[in-house]
């Protein structure tokens, strides 16, 4: 056990390098955002009741308006955000199931489920995914809400659960949707990436009405398309190799039965249904989108308003899952009931890639009254719904059970997340004589929540009859022909049953293939409820002391009670340096999906693909295999850190320490066998036929989620803006931000995590991050750099003695724009992305597979260089 009272692996001389460069680079500052909004830019997020200011702020918050938004080349809102805000990652993720539809993201190296998403000040709903490893991740969908919708983002870099609830153990991210009465914008972008893929296009448009005389309705929409890219090689491994001219193919192995069949090679064309010339494509999917977006105000008097806003989103993508090739375990010779051969090679002459797509429903609608009563409390009221549902299609597979019978498309089935919640809000400030106000903010919530697993067409998790041996009985248990094993023979069947392999008894897998349907035994619903209670207070002690303090009680039906608190200051030392620290503590109860989720699919736990099973913790199957309930993870966090202004420069600095205690993971995948010598893969095998599960004998691993140890993430976060004014050759505005982080472990997590697994969580992420920006304005047009900074990272494969590691090499990629403004309502852009055409390095020890030259999962971009137009019209 390490002492989790001290700085692990984490230097605090690095703070004082870290400041020390900054303060003596003053040109060269770290961005705030993408202009100088300056230390006095207002923000609501973090401090209940009033807004305050950058400066004043006693947590670290990042601002950042739609100018800013929209000048980021991004049309997916994760992705602008990765772009503004270094501590912030997400990445492509083409073969991961339901992730490479809704793509989980990090702030500060914690998960997306551990930063708070709200909208206009109000939490925001989950999306239905439940990422199937790491932590299990089930977030907001933060895609869903469409940039055109957005007035700012203001993003809390600090604990905040004692405020805003379950969730904010990293940080909030608070969208404010844009409020105008009149007005109308409309952006059209297009582009393509230098390799020829990719291509997309985007239309966004906003408009600003009146609602009566005294209100507004802004509408935001949009609409956009894109299409896959493929960054991979031709499938070649050491068990099958479909290029004779990679120097892995072996010209005496036994798939060159097929590599040298005209008809099988032909078929090969046509394995992933046409997506490209590599059977199993790496790189972005197809996907469509449409997002609309709503918020409305109206005031009842002066004191008094009603509000309300909401969103409908409906996307659609798809993605492949692993090549299926011949005599895998799935595209087997299979024995019909007169003895005659089946094999899936009559459906898919040169084996098969599936395509998993997902269609994903995303509404919500909140309501709410607000003002201030005559004694000057102030009060909001407000009703919220939530909706995320994705509903899977499986193309181009078969179950492989059901042999000649089996359909190639499927209906898996859905996930639905659904959230209702109802919210008292209410702050008051009392006069003191000590230290002047004291602003005292309260309330109260309830929230019901609820996730459906949605069972599949029965052809997607039915059982057929080649999930046994022999299921026509053509054999007799002593290897002789049966009455009607003799009768094939004398039909003409090469019917052997005094050989073991003969296809009589092959057994071949149960469900669609790559992703088994939801059978009745693992659909249902799970839900909660819960009640909770807060009090903040906050005041300026003197006038350079303010200090913050926040306690909260949260109740779940199915966890005990929590209790956390959290204390915060600023301290005005000069006109030009305030300094701030918190201290908090932060709980998040494992959501009803992460609890009741359930999967089967193709995964690599020893780098070769086989089904893996992933199972509810707290059901009778992960049970059987040792795991125990999930409860809530906790943690403390301690930030400290400045703020500083001279000059031009404004400068913010934070350290920040974020312990958090057992927190949520998947173990390491078990292995299982149907080999009585095995040993704990046998004993796995005999657990899954105990427990009822189909198809365990085609089963090669299994894992679920546990509370499996604590950590430690610690880092630096520097952001900075530093204009430069030439005269009459315009303005120059240096931005930038980075951000430098570590996670330890602070516990043992052997007995739940291989040697690989503990290897990569504390190593394969970038050690450090930045974005460094300068934006020139000279008359109507305007030129942007910027350069997106990672450090250097690790990645492991394999287990003890056997493990090799491969560092990765830090890489700067440089994004250009130059834009013109024709007048007032014409404007054009004309930019590209990673303009150089930079590349992490390619996988140099065999951990990636099936035709992945990079690491698929890694926050660095792997997919080249991206070209675009866009026209802005305002009117």
């Amino acid at each position: 056990m390490k002492n989790c009272s001290a700085s692990n692996g984490f230097k605090l001389s690095l703070l004082a390098a870290a400041v020390g460069s900054a303060l003596a680079l003053p040109i060269q500052g770290f961005a705030q955002g993408e202009e100088a909004t300056a230390l006095e830019e207002v923000i609501i997020t973090g401090a209940r009741g009033k807004p305050r200011t950058i400066a004043d702020s006693p947590v670290p918050v990042d601002v950042f308006t739609s100018d800013t938004i929209r000048e980021v080349a991004y049309t997916d809102t994760n992705d602008v955000l990765k772009t503004l805000v270094p501590s912030y990652n997400v990445s492509r993720q083409p073969i991961s199931d339901g992730g490479t539809f809704v793509r989980p993201a990090q702030l500060r190296g914690m998960p997306t489920d551990k930063t708070l998403v709200l909208v206009n000040s109000k939490r925001r709903h989950r999306a239905a995914l439940v990422s199937i490893g790491g932590s299990g991740t089930q977030g907001p969908d933060i895609a869903t809400i469409p940039t055109s919708a957005l007035k700012s983002v203001e993003v809390l870099r600090d604990g905040a659960a004692a405020q805003y609830g379950s969730d904010a153990i990293a940080g909030v991210i608070n969208f404010i949707l844009k409020d105008d009465a009149e007005g109308a914008s409309l952006n059209i972008e297009t582009g393509e990436f230098s390799e020829g893929d990719g291509s997309q296009t985007t239309v966004q448009g906003n408009i600003g009405l009146p609602l009566g005389e005294t209100g507004f309705l802004s509408l935001s929409a949009e609409w956009t398309e894109a299409d896959a890219t493929d960054r991979s090689e031709q499938y070649c491994q050491s068990w099958f190799c479909l290029n004779p001219n990679n120097p892995v193919y072996d010209p005496t192995a036994w798939y060159t039965a097929y590599t040298n069949d005209p008809a099988f090679m032909e078929g090969v064309k046509k394995a992933n249904i046409g997506q490209g010339n590599n059977v199993q494509p790496w790189g972005q999917p197809n996907s469509e989108a449409t997002r609309l977006f709503f918020n409305a105000g109206f005031d009842l008097s002066d004191t008094s308003e009603l509000y309300a806003f909401g969103n409908y989103s409906q996307s659609e993508a798809d993605g492949s899952f692993y090549y299926r090739y011949p005599q895998n375990g799935t595209i087997m010779d299979l024995r019909e009931a007169d003895g005659s051969i089946y094999s899936p090679l009559e459906k898919f002459p040169g084996g098969f890639t599936p395509r998993f797509v997902g269609e994903v429903f995303d509404y919500s609608a909140l309501g709410g009254w607000r003002g201030e009563w005559s004694n000057g409390l102030t009060y909001d009221f407000s009703a919220r719904y939530g909706n995320s549902t994705i509903e899977y299609t499986l193309n181009n597979t078969i179950n492989p059970s059901m042999g000649p019978d089996s359909p190639t498309s499927f209906r898996p089935g859905d996930l639905t997340n659904e959230e209702t919640q109802i919210q008292a809000d209410f702050s008051y400030e009392i006069d003191t004589d000590a230290v002047g106000p004291v602003l005292v903010a309260f309330g109260l919530s309830y929230m019901d929540e609820s996730y459906e697993l949605k069972g599949g067409n029965e052809e997607s998790y039915i059982a057929g009859p080649y999930a046994v041996q022999d299921p026509w009985g053509l054999c007799n248990s002593d290897g002789t022909a049966s009455s009607a094993g003799l009768s094939a023979i004398a039909g003409g069947s090469s019917l052997d049953c005094a050989n073991p392999s003969d296809p009589v008894f092959q057994v071949v897998g149960v469900g669609s293939n790559g992703f088994p349907g939801y059978s009745p035994e693992f659909s249902g619903v799970y839900d909660r409820d819960s009640y909770a209670a807060y009090v903040d207070v906050s005041a300026d002690v003197t006038d350079r002391l303010f200090l913050q303090g926040a306690v909260r009680y949260e109740d779940y039906s199915d966890f005990d009670s929590e209790v956390v608190g959290k204390i915060a200051g600023m301290y005005r030392v000069t006109d030009n340096l305030n300094l701030r620290a918190s201290i908090g503590t932060g709980f998040r109860a494992p959501t009803p999906g992460q609890q009741g989720t359930t999967n089967v699919s193709t995964r690599l736990p020893n780098g070769f693909p086989v089904a893996t099973g992933l199972f509810p913790a707290g059901g009778t199957v992960a049970g059987a295999l040792g795991a125990e309930p999930l409860k809530p993870e906790t943690s403390t966090n301690y930030t400290f850190g400045l703020t500083y202004s001279i000059g031009e420069l404004d400068l913010t600095m934070d350290y920040y320490r974020i312990y958090v205690q057992d927190r949520t993971y998947a173990v390491s995948t078990k292995d299982v066998s149907t080999d009585p010598n095995s040993g704990a893969a046998y004993d796995n095998y005999l657990a899954l036929v105990g427990a009822g599960v189909a198809g365990a004998e085609t089963i090669g691993g299994v894992f679920y989620f546990a509370n499996a140890f604590d950590t430690v993430t610690e880092g630096v976060d520097i952001v900075a803006t530093y204009p430069l004014d030439w005269g009459n050759a315009g303005m120059t505005t240096l931005t930038g931000s980075v951000n430098l982080n570590t996670s330890e472990f602070d516990s043992d997590p052997s007995e739940y995590l291989n040697d690989e697994d503990q290897f990569d969580f504390e190593n394969i992420d970038p050690s450090w991050r930045g974005v460094l920006t300068a934006r020139h304005e000279v008359g109507q047009f305007s030129l942007m750099a910027r350069a997106n900074l990672y450090g250097s990272y690790e990645n492991a494969n394999g287990n003890g003695e056997s493990q090799v590691t491969q560092k990765y090499d830090p890489l700067v990629l440089f994004d250009l724009e130059g834009a013109y403004r024709f007048n007032d309502m014409f404007s054009l852009a004309i930019g590209g992305r990673n303009v150089f055409d930079e590349y992490p390095d390619k996988d140099e020890i065999g951990d990636m597979c099936c035709g992945a030259l990079y690491q698929s999962n890694a926050t660095v971009s792997w997919q080249g260089s991206y070209y675009y137009a866009r026209l802005n019209m305002d009117f």
